[in-house]
């Protein structure tokens, strides 16, 4: 384990968990923010620098370019840590500024006029006192769209993050965002129509009596459907009849949320006529928007930087994974990175989407596509997390009126992250082509995945799990986990305690990353500040790695083994 950054701590791992409270008032942030700034005029910019890499900015990022950060990434290595390469500037905005950025992104020409509002639910509408997405957030890094040439030098930094990636280790990472790809307004009427099209099928479904299931145990008797669609008027019955084939659907007669999924495809004749109930008008309105010329191109643009960065990920066998965001752009998102892994994880997963498992549905979204990845022969590969938007995304639900999308509780989030994991290991055991990310700073979880592993016979060397955490955050987990040569015999596979697991885990050789910011002093500020405001959990976290670093120092001292390097 990391004792600092010069050591390696051996031991019982901690504590550390980032709990699903959090978030901060909205004044916190910019006093902050107003605070290192002030700091930096009372002592110049040279003090404040060294300042600052002796503290806040030398623990959470690893250096101002990618020449400066290769120790940190080679000493980590030596650990059996890889390294996630995350260049943090960000936009010195205030918060006045991103919210008239995010109106102005995220709202079309025909919205603009006045004439279009009504058509998208509330959910997937701009809202001026929720503009500025960093609010509530401590690590999520934030985009703002101004130009499509900013949206290009954001195409080029990941790039270059790719390339130091491949360059770094035969079996690299790196994380893209798709807000800063293109202008986020076509992800969000991307999403309304999703969204709409999934809660049209569950309506549907409950007019069959099949209320209340997962989502893959329910499927829809195809008759039944037809006759429905048919009493709404939305094409005539010979027409329906033709969208529902033996070619399309199989012979069982039954429709699941793939097969249903599927009929929105722009390829399929059901694509003109895609219209759903108002259920507040009771009228059927369109569910496709009609987008400006210039809109069309602003959408085909961001499709294209996403298909350059995959094919550079592809060329230099470097892993993609796609960050979650906001759930009011996550559906197209997630539906993107579909298409992205259809295409590129032919023989491995080389594209991963990211599952928020604090949001209710998000044992529904691993089971659909890990089936969806079956049916359709390709590798599925997932990063699981809890989420960084709780706060934000909870004030959201209640101020504009729509379901809070967050499990109630902490422990509903626990719960439902290990059930999402355990359904994907399960899946690995079957399935030597497909890949997690575990993507947690809780030790709980760490342990959960160890003893799954050992019971499904999931070995460390099939590198099909992975783990990863932030720089600077819970090394008492991710050194264990990825060094290499501790002495002693392991025990794996031979029904081991979790405590032996767990110390002899480096022998066996986890695959371990840190997620590795980069970046300016003064550039990375605004990410530095919100690290600043760390909640409460996180903070307990640390308070016990302090206590494990003084035990691991008493133990040395006692033994005479004050240095430790990796074998």
């Amino acid at each position: 384990m990391a004792l600092g950054r010069g050591f390696v701590m051996g031991g019982e791992a901690g504590v550390c968990c980032c709990g699903q409270g959090g978030g901060w008032p909205r004044t916190a942030l910019p006093f902050t923010f107003q605070l290192l700034h002030l700091t930096r005029r009372l002592l110049g910019q040279r003090l404040f620098d060294k300042l600052m890499k002796m503290t806040f900015y030398g623990q959470f990022v690893a250096g101002e370019d990618q020449e400066s950060i290769r120790p940190l990434i080679r000493h980590n290595r030596a650990f059996g840590v890889g390294s996630i390469l995350d260049y943090s500037v960000e936009e010195d905005l205030t918060t006045e500024e991103a919210e008239r950025k995010e109106m102005e992104s995220c709202t079309s020409a025909v919205e603009r006029d006045g004439h279009g509002t009504s058509k998208r639910e509330k959910q997937f509408q701009a809202h001026r006192a929720f503009g500025d997405r960093r609010d509530g957030v401590v690590s999520a890094r934030t985009y703002f769209y101004a130009n499509e040439a900013r949206c290009d030098s954001h195409m080029e930094t990941f790039l270059r993050c790719i390339e130091a990636s491949g360059g770094a280790s035969e079996d690299g990472f790196s994380a893209i965002k798709l807000t800063a790809l293109g202008r986020p307004q076509f992800l969000l009427q991307f999403s309304d129509v999703l969204t709409k099209w999934r809660r049209f099928f569950h309506q549907m479904a409950a007019e069959q009596g099949k209320a209340g299931l997962d989502a893959m145990d329910t499927k829809l008797e195809v008759a039944a459907l037809q006759e429905s669609v048919v009493k709404m008027g939305i094409a005539p019955r010979t027409e329906i009849e033709n969208w529902f084939t033996v070619e399309t659907l199989g012979v069982s007669g039954t429709l699941d949320l793939l097969d249903w999924g599927s009929l929105i495809d722009s390829r399929t004749e059901l694509s003109k006529h895609l219209v759903v109930p108002n259920m507040q008008t009771g009228q059927l309105e369109p569910l496709l928007s009609q987008f400006t010329e210039e809109e069309e191109q602003q959408m085909t643009r961001m499709l294209q930087r996403m298909d350059v960065l995959a094919k550079k990920a592809s060329e230099a066998g470097v892993r993609l994974m796609v960050d979650a965001e906001q759930t009011y752009f996550q559906p197209a998102i997630s539906r993107l990175t579909l298409e992205m892994q259809r295409r590129f994880n032919v023989e491995k997963p080389l594209i991963f989407n990211t599952y928020q498992c604090y949001l209710k549905d998000a044992y529904d979204n691993v089971t659909l596509d890990v089936e969806l990845s079956r049916r359709e022969g390709w590798c599925f590969g997932a990063k699981l997390v809890r989420g960084a938007y709780m706060a934000q995304e909870r004030a959201r639900a209640l101020e504009i009126g729509y379901e809070d999308p967050i499990n109630p509780t902490y422990e509903a989030t626990n719960a439902m992250y290990h059930r999402c994991l355990n359904y994907v290991l399960e899946e690995l055991k079957h399935n030597a082509r497909a890949a997690v990310m575990v993507a947690s700073h809780n030790e709980d979880t760490v342990y959960f995945t160890l003893r799954r592993m050992e019971e499904l016979g999931l070995h460390p060397a099939d590198r099909q799990v992975y783990f990863g955490q932030l720089l600077g955050m819970c090394d008492q987990i991710s050194f264990p986990l990825g060094e290499l040569g501790l002495p002693g015999g392991c025990g794996w596979g031979t029904g081991a305690g979790l405590t032996t697991l767990l110390l002899c885990a480096g022998q066996a050789g986890f695959p371990v990353y840190k997620y590795v910011p980069y970046g300016p002093v003064m550039e990375v500020l605004p990410y530095l500040s919100r690290r600043a405001q760390e909640n409460s959990g996180v903070m307990k976290g640390a308070q016990r790695e302090r206590q494990l670093l003084w035990q691991e120092l008493r133990r040395r001292l006692w033994t005479g083994s004050l240095f430790h390097l990796p074998a």
